[in-house]
């Protein structure tokens, strides 16, 4: 009897196709600093972080069902700890940057198994409770400011590098560079028998354990991994502002609602929803923010109508009708004809 052959295949020519666009679109951005102006530069910056966030928190709630709504405690976190490094211990800011990542990662070790007693909107709301603790204590810090904040010395700014060109451009590639690495991480991830693990393990937890999927590990990987990403991308945040304080370090609007809000309308569990979201959110917020308070209306009034006529997001609607995946992360079975 003859075996048939087959083979497991991941990519499709259109994933093939957006790596090859995915990496001259890159190689075009890494040289922004030569044809964007200075506000165009900051703008990119600002929105590489919003992809790194959503990125990260589509990774917890769309794939592994750890709905957050305290996402706000480690880019508060990560924050105060670039200021406290920059400012107290002489750390060159873009190496403070990291090490606020790891500081993040360890200190969501112990954290991690408290929240994971939580089961669903307890989950979320102990996620906030902890975003609410972290600002009540970094409110009590009065070497940073205590509840007013503090602003980073001009000799840290510039301890960066010099030249101001050179300094800006240096932040510029920092962003681009977590953005890319969040997007690297949850693919890989996602790609790897963890990311398996995660797709079962947010469909059903007690079918999964029964399929000898460790629950508690899984999530514990994951849980730190955002909690450091998210970390850096603070820290990231704050070093472009050069000021800190409680209530805008760890707001809950700028930090997780809107990130919500950019995976809600991109498409939550998928890889291609948060950057379309990203693009989305900004496209709007740079049109319609003049409009004060009727424009947080309107991002309400499309992210209600999103969930009603598209629960999987836009990039749902263009996957639906086009059959088109950009980032491929299953393994598909071919035959031969």
């Amino acid at each position: 009897m003859v075996e048939p052959h087959f083979s497991i295949q991941r990519s499709t020519r259109t994933s093939r196709a957006t790596a090859a666009v995915a990496l001259a679109v890159l190689a075009g951005l890494i040289a922004a600093p030569w044809w964007a102006g200075r506000a165009d530069i900051r703008l990119l910056g600002e929105i590489y972080s919003f992809v790194a966030l959503a990125t990260l928190w589509n990774l917890l709630a769309g794939y592994t069902g750890l709905v957050s709504v305290g996402q706000q405690a480690y880019v508060g976190f990560g924050g105060y700890v670039l200021f406290a490094l920059a400012m107290f211990a002489g750390v060159h800011p873009l190496v403070a940057i990291g090490v606020a990542g790891i500081a993040g990662a360890v200190i969501a070790v112990p954290i991690a198994p408290l929240l994971f007693r939580l089961q669903g909107a307890y989950f979320a709301i102990g996620t906030w409770v902890l975003a609410e603790v972290f600002r009540l204590s970094f409110a009590q810090v009065s070497v940073l400011g205590g509840g007013s904040g503090a602003s980073l010395p001009a000799g840290v700014v510039t301890g960066i590098a010099s030249d101001r060109f050179v300094r800006e451009a240096m932040v510029y590639w920092t962003a681009l560079a977590i953005a890319v690495a969040a997007l690297a991480f949850v693919i890989l991830l996602l790609r790897s028998r963890t990311g398996l693990a995660l797709t079962a393990l947010r469909d059903s937890e007690i079918a999964s354990e029964s399929l000898g999927i460790g629950i508690w590990r899984t999530k514990l990987i994951v849980y730190v991994s955002v909690a450091g990403l998210t970390s850096m991308t603070g820290a990231f945040i704050f070093l472009q502002k050069l000021r800190i304080s409680p209530d805008a370090a760890f707001s809950v609007n700028d930090w997780t609602a809107y990130v919500i809000f950019i995976a809600v309308i991109g498409g939550i569990g998928t890889i291609e929803g948060p950057i379309i979201g990203t693009i989305l959110f900004f496209l709007l917020r740079e049109t319609l923010s003049d409009l004060g308070t009727t424009y947080l209306m309107i991002l309400g009034s499309v992210a209600i109508l999103v969930m009603l006529r598209a629960p999987r997001g836009v990039w749902g609607i263009i996957a639906e009708r086009t059959g088109w995946t950009l980032v491929p992360i299953r393994r598909r079975v071919i035959f031969p004809n």
